[in-house]
C-alpha cells in the first residue's frame, strides 16, 4: 500500500476557524479556540493518521499587519510554516459573502509562494442558502491559484471527510514521518499553559488577554499521584495585575477554578494548580524578554 504523508499549513485572517479546523480533523483539542481574534500565537503541530494517510498540520496565527515585536514573531511563524509545507490550506470564512470584504492582501501573499494550495470556505453553517457560495467559488476558481476549493463547517464537522480526501490526494507518496498514535509534537507543559491562557482570553476583555502570557514553572507528580503544576501569568502593567488578581483574589481564583478541570481532562489525572501573576514591562515589544519566554 502506498502511503501519503506531508506537511500542511493552515493560514488565514484571524478568527476564521483555523484552530477549530485542525482540532476537528485531528479529533482532539490541541489548539485553543476563543471568540477573540489572535488567540493562536505559535505554530502548533497536529498529526492526523488514518490508514495510508498522515497529514501533519501546522495551525498558525492569523495573518495581520504587525504592530509590535510579538506580532512580528507571529508572522515569522506563519512564513516559516508555509515554507516547510507541502500544501497550503487557505481558510476563509463564508461570512465573507455577508461582509463582502474579500481580503486582496491575502491573495497577493499566497501568490508569493509556490506550494500547492487549496481554498477551504469555513462556517458554511452561517449561510441560510448554501447555493449563495457558488459565485464566490467560481471567482476563486478563476484566479487559477487553488488546486481545489472545499466548503465546510469545521464546528459542525460538515464535509470534513471530503476535505481530508482532497488534502491526502495532494500529498507526496512517502512513508509516515511520525508514529501512528502521535497527535502532536508539543509537550504537556505547552498544552497546560495554553489552557490557562485560553481561560484568560475567555474571562477578560479589551487589552488584558493580548497583554498576557502563561509560563509553567513547575510540573511534577507528587507521591499521592496528583500532579503539581505552578504557573506564572505574565502581564505588562501593575494595573493589569490588579485586574487579573481581582478583589480579594477572586479573579485569579476563578482562572484556577475554570482551568483546573480542563487541565485534568487533558492530562487524564487530578492536578493541584497554583497560579501567580507577574509583571514584565512591555514584554510584547522586547526581543530579549520574548526570547526568554520561548518566542
Amino acid at each position: 500500500m502506498s502511503q501519503r504523508c506531508g506537511f500542511v499549513s493552515i493560514i488565514g485572517k484571524p478568527n476564521e476557524g483555523k484552530s477549530t479546523l485542525m482540532n476537528s480533523i485531528v479529533g482532539a483539542k490541541l489548539s485553543i479556540t476563543t471568540a477573540k481574534p489572535q488567540t493562536t500565537r505559535k505554530k502548533i503541530l497536529g498529526i492526523y493518521t488514518e490508514k495510508d494517510t498522515q497529514i501533519i498540520f501546522t495551525d498558525t496565527p492569523g495573518i495581520i499587519r504587525p504592530k509590535y515585536e510579538l506580532q512580528k514573531l507571529m508572522m515569522d511563524y506563519v512564513d516559516e510554516s508555509i515554507r516547510e509545507s507541502d500544501l497550503i490550506i487557505y481558510l476563509i470564512s463564508a461570512d465573507i459573502l455577508i461582509k463582502k470584504d474579500m481580503p486582496d492582501y491575502m491573495i497577493e501573499l499566497l501568490k508569493g509562494y509556490t506550494n500547492k494550495k487549496i481554498a477551504v470556505i469555513n462556517k458554511m453553517d452561517l449561510l441560510e442558502n448554501k447555493k449563495d457560495v457558488l459565485p464566490f467559488i467560481a471567482k476563486m476558481h478563476s484566479m487559477n491559484l487553488f488546486e481545489d476549493i472545499v466548503p465546510i463547517s469545521a464546528i459542525n464537522n460538515d464535509n470534513i471527510e471530503r476535505l481530508i480526501e482532497v488534502i491526502s490526494s495532494k500529498l507526496p507518496v512517502q512513508e509516515f514521518v511520525y508514529e501512528d498514535d502521535l497527535l502532536s509534537t508539543q509537550n504537556q507543559r505547552f498544552f497546560v499553559s495554553e489552557i490557562i491562557r485560553e481561560t484568560v482570553f475567555e474571562e477578560f476583555k479589551e487589552e488584558i488577554p493580548y497583554s498576557t502570557d502563561v509560563q509553567i514553572t513547575e510540573f511534577k507528580e507528587r507521591a499521592n499521584g496528583k500532579w503539581f503544576i505552578a504557573a506564572d501569568i505574565i502581564i505588562e502593567k501593575k494595573s493589569q495585575k490588579k485586574i487579573i488578581i481581582g478583589e480579594n483574589g477572586s479573579g485569579i481564583k476563578k482562572i484556577g477554578a475554570l482551568s483546573r478541570p480542563k487541565i485534568e481532562e487533558h492530562l487524564g489525572t487530578e492536578v493541584y494548580l497554583e497560579l501567580f501573576v507577574k509583571v514584565r514591562d512591555n514584554w510584547r515589544d522586547n526581543k530579549s524578554k520574548l526570547k526568554f519566554m520561548g518566542y
